[in-house]
C-alpha cells in the first residue's frame, strides 16, 4: 500500500546521445497512491515527443516516475520530480530525502535552445547554427549559453503564482517561493530553500534555509547553507525579521529579530548581552557565543560603534513589509 510519502507523474525527459538524462519536465504531479498501469491517463505530450535525436543530439521521451520520498534519490527522473515538488509548493524545504541528488544529476549546458550535453556541445552548436542559417534570411541566431550546471532555472519548469522575480537566472529549480514573495534582481534562492510567506529577498538564501512570513533579506546579505563544507545546522529565519544589507548569519533568527547592516553573526561570534540594569550597577555584561542565541525571538544584533563589540539587545517590535509591494497578483 502506497503512503502519502509517495509522489508520481508523467514527465518529458531529454536524453543525450550517450543515454544520459539531461532534464525532466513534469507539468503535473500527484502525491499518494500510484494508479495501476491500466488506470494511468495518457501522458498528453503529443508532438513534443521525439524518439529520434534532434540537432542537439537529444531525444525527448515520456517517462512515468514514482518517487518514494523518504528514500534516497534513485535517478535523474526521481531527482527532477522532487525538485518540481518543491517549486510547485507540494512539499516544503527540508521535508524530502534529497540524498544522492548530485550523483543522480549530470552537468548540462543550458541554452536558449534547451539542454545540450557537455561532451559534444561544440559540434552540436555548429549543427544547430548551420540549420538555422539555411535559406539566407537575415542574421543567424546564435546559441546562447545561460549556464553550465546540474540545476536549471526554476521558471523554465515551474512558474508559481503570486511571486515576482527580478532575475530568473538566480532562482534554481527546487526553490520554494510562497505567494507574496518578491525576489529582487540580486536575490538568489537555491534548491530546497525559500520563503514560507510574504517576504522580500534581495540577498542570498542558501540550500536548506527557510524564511518566515513578513521577513526581509536585505541587499547583498548572506545566509549560510550546509553545502561545500558548511555545518549541519539548518538556518531558519522567523517571522517579521530583518537581515540588513550586506549582513550575514550562520545561526537562526527567531521572530521579530534584526541583524544590522554589514554585521555577520556566526555560531562562534562572541556576543555581549546588553543589560541596562547591569550597566547602571557597574557590573560586567555577560558574553556568549552566537550559537546560544540561535533561534531566539526579539533580538537586535548590532556592533557597538565605540567598542566594536557585537551586542544583542532586546527588540519588542518586528518589521512590517509594504503590503502593496508584495501584492503580486
Amino acid at each position: 500500500m502506497e503512503s502519502s510519502r509517495t509522489a508520481w507523474g508523467w514527465g518529458l525527459a531529454s536524453i543525450s546521445a550517450a543515454g544520459d538524462t539531461l532534464d525532466v519536465w513534469y507539468p503535473k504531479l500527484e502525491i499518494g497512491k500510484v494508479p495501476e498501469l491500466s488506470e494511468r491517463e495518457d501522458h498528453g505530450f503529443g508532438s513534443l515527443v521525439h524518439h529520434e535525436a534532434d540537432l542537439r543530439g537529444v531525444r525527448r521521451i515520456p517517462v512515468f516516475t514514482v518517487s518514494r520520498l523518504d528514500n534516497p534519490i534513485e535517478d535523474a527522473a526521481d531527482a527532477y520530480l522532487r525538485l518540481h515538488l518543491l517549486s510547485m509548493r507540494l512539499a516544503k524545504p527540508n521535508t524530502l530525502n534529497l540524498d544522492g541528488i548530485f550523483g543522480a544529476l549530470t552537468n548540462v549546458v543550458w541554452t536558449n535552445y534547451g539542454p545540450f550535453a557537455v561532451s559534444d556541445y561544440g559540434q552540436r552548436k555548429m549543427d544547430v547554427i548551420q540549420a538555422a542559417s539555411k535559406g539566407g534570411q537575415g542574421p543567424v541566431p546564435d546559441v546562447n549559453v545561460l549556464s553550465i550546471d546540474k540545476f536549471p532555472r526554476m521558471v523554465d519548469y515551474v512558474v508559481p503564482t503570486g511571486v515576482r522575480i527580478g532575475n530568473a537566472d538566480r532562482i534554481r529549480l527546487g526553490a520554494y517561493l510562497s505567494e507574496g514573495t518578491t525576489v529582487m534582481h540580486e536575490g538568489f534562492v537555491n534548491y530546497n530553500a525559500g520563503t514560507l510567506g510574504t517576504s522580500m529577498v534581495e540577498g542570498r538564501i542558501s540550500q536548506g534555509v527557510v524564511v518566515g512570513d513578513g521577513s526581509d533579506i536585505g541587499g547583498g546579505s548572506s545566509i549560510m547553507g550546509t553545502l561545500s563544507g558548511g555545518g549541519r545546522h539548518r538556518v531558519t529565519i522567523g517571522e517579521h525579521s530583518l537581515l540588513g544589507a550586506n549582513a550575514g548569519i550562520g545561526i537562526s533568527l527567531g521572530d521579530q529579530c534584526v541583524v544590522e547592516a554589514g554585521l555577520y553573526v556566526t555560531a562562534g561570534t562572541k556576543v555581549t548581552l546588553h543589560d541596562k540594569a547591569k550597566i547602571a550597577a557597574g557590573k560586567p555584561l555577560d558574553v556568549v557565543k552566537g550559537a546560544e542565541l540561535s533561534g531566539r525571538d526579539h533580538i537586535l544584533f548590532m556592533r557597538n560603534s565605540v567598542s566594536g563589540a557585537v551586542e544583542a539587545r532586546s527588540r519588542v517590535q518586528g518589521i512590517e513589509l509594504n503590503a502593496q509591494l508584495h501584492s503580486n497578483g
